[in-house]
């Protein structure tokens, strides 16, 4: 007997939006929450409860965790379209990501790394499979899409506000401690797997089933493949503890970082001379390059956020105010904050320009948003020359920083993903998206290599990084500006097509 199909709204959106809202805002309170302690918790001395890990391998470890996160997507997204469906991926994700944390939570430095593994798994099931269900819960000529999307993203940032609270309320706390705020984020997971299971029947069957599923055969083969990954993963890492491998966290993340660039040249490649695309189809394919180059850029710079910025609240961050001292992960809030309070702004800015007939090009939304959250840097070696000094500097240099970062992000981020779909030839829509997810992922792997070169114990260095970071993102977006005035008739031919 078929299950009566849940007719209820929410806020005027479909049912299914509470369902997705409440388990992303437990699941990214989660992953915040651990990520903003990672890089304080790997660098922290034995006395402290870390691991007295060195920041370049730190950061190193950093940026090939991050990075994997969102390259882990692409698997994650072909099991549910292939082999078990969005609503299954998601479920199975959760319990994944739900038991790395408790293995996070373990004060046993042996098994940290195994908990990271499981996030990483875990996130990539789960993650990009919330937001094709999203989309799913609407007909394409639905005019609620948007402002489910925006309701939908709002949970998100809520959910890190609540990660960054109290996870690093915990964290510094002498009654708790590092394993505690891990253990938190294992309960924010929980309670996103207890509200997605009793409200599933919200999504009426929406990703229930594998959207393009494979035949008998070639479902026993996957699931072979994917067995088989999984135990050589096991392998290899029963062999970095056992000493039979060594591994090198900055070579490592070097060497990944060239292998993810490569996949993203070779099938963006294949694509442009391989796919049969007419003029104005490579036309558009010019264009986004540029949007992917801006994309990879930016988060190089803007996943500082978790490594050295996260490094320099805590070590030279006056963070006393009154008799109250600021825990140093609450600053990675203030993204959340700006971005909950600046997205209406921006939302209302690119309708009222439209409106004046003023329509940027994607290559110069872009470029202007790798700019901004370049000027943040240059804030941020202002402030570095007074540690130089030997001084801590006032927290409002951060809150600045984090502000222009934040603004930049607006600018770029949505657009960039409005661009994809846009100028991506109809029939390689969603592989391009794919592809484009990869400069997420390079971005994220240079941004721990970057921060590497934070050295605590040479101060005099820092303002060079960020000087650097700063001079070779506003370089790259002033390069993007002018071609960009070319690209732009490419655009409008692509979407013209």
């Amino acid at each position: 007997m078929n299950k009566p199909e849940y007719t209820g709204t929410w806020f005027g959106q479909p049912g299914g939006l509470l369902t997705l809202f409440a388990t992303e805002m437990w699941e990214r309170m989660s992953y915040y929450g651990m990520r903003m302690m990672l890089v304080l918790f790997m660098t922290a001395s034995l006395q402290d409860g870390g691991l007295a890990i060195t920041v370049a391998s730190a950061a190193a470890i950093y940026g090939l965790y991050t990075g994997a996160v969102y390259f882990m997507g692409l698997p994650g997204g072909w099991i549910a379209d292939r082999l078990i469906g969005g609503q299954k991926s998601i479920w199975y994700g959760g319990i994944i990501i739900m038991c790395g944390h408790i293995i996070l939570a373990i004060p046993s430095d042996t098994t940290f790394f195994i908990g990271l593994i499981f996030v990483v798994l875990g996130t990539g099931l789960l993650k990009p499979n919330m937001s094709s269900l999203v989309g799913q819960l609407y007909a394409d000529n639905d005019d609620r899409r948007d402002a489910g999307f925006a309701i939908y993203y709002m949970g998100i940032n809520l959910g890190s506000l609540i990660g960054y609270g109290i996870c690093g309320s915990l964290m510094e706390s002498e009654s708790f401690g590092w394993h505690w705020a891990f253990g938190a984020a294992a309960v924010g997971m929980a309670l996103g797997l207890f509200i997605y299971k009793k409200t599933t029947p919200r999504l009426n069957g929406v990703g229930a089933e594998p959207s393009h599923p494979m035949s008998d055969k070639g479902k026993k083969i996957s699931w072979m493949v994917i067995v088989a990954a999984l135990v050589a993963l096991a392998g290899v890492t029963a062999m970095t503890f056992a000493g039979s491998i060594v591994i090198n966290p900055v070579s490592l993340a070097e060497y990944t970082a060239i292998v993810f660039t490569l996949v993203f040249v070779v099938y963006f490649g294949g694509i442009f001379f391989f796919g049969n695309l007419n003029e104005n189809e490579k036309k558009g394919m010019g264009a986004l390059l540029l949007v992917c180059v801006a994309s990879a850029c930016f988060w190089s710079g803007f996943e500082q956020a978790g490594s050295s910025m996260n490094l320099f609240a805590r070590d030279y961050t006056d963070r006393i105010v009154g008799s109250f001292e600021i825990p140093t992960g609450w600053f990675q809030s203030l993204n959340s904050f700006f971005i909950i309070a600046l997205s209406p702004f921006f939302a209302a800015l690119w309708i009222n320009l439209s409106k004046k007939m003023i329509s940027p090009s994607y290559g110069i939304k872009t470029a202007v948003g790798l700019i901004i959250m370049a000027t943040g840097f240059l804030v941020m070696f202002a402030a570095s020359q007074y540690a130089v000094a030997g001084l801590k500097v006032a927290p409002y240099w951060l809150v600045a920083t984090y502000f222009l970062h934040t603004v930049g992000e607006l600018c770029l981020s949505p657009v960039a993903l409005s661009a994809v779909s846009k100028l991506s030839p109809k029939r390689f829509s969603g592989q391009l998206m794919g592809v484009f997810v990869l400069t997420y992922s390079i971005g994220n792997i240079i941004s721990g290599l970057l921060a590497g070169n934070y050295d605590p114990n040479n101060v005099e260095q820092i303002p060079s990084l960020y000087l650097q970071i700063s001079l070779f993102s506003i370089g790259i977006g002033i390069v993007i500006v002018l071609l960009s005035f070319k690209t732009k008739a490419w655009e409008k031919a692509a979407e013209a097509k």
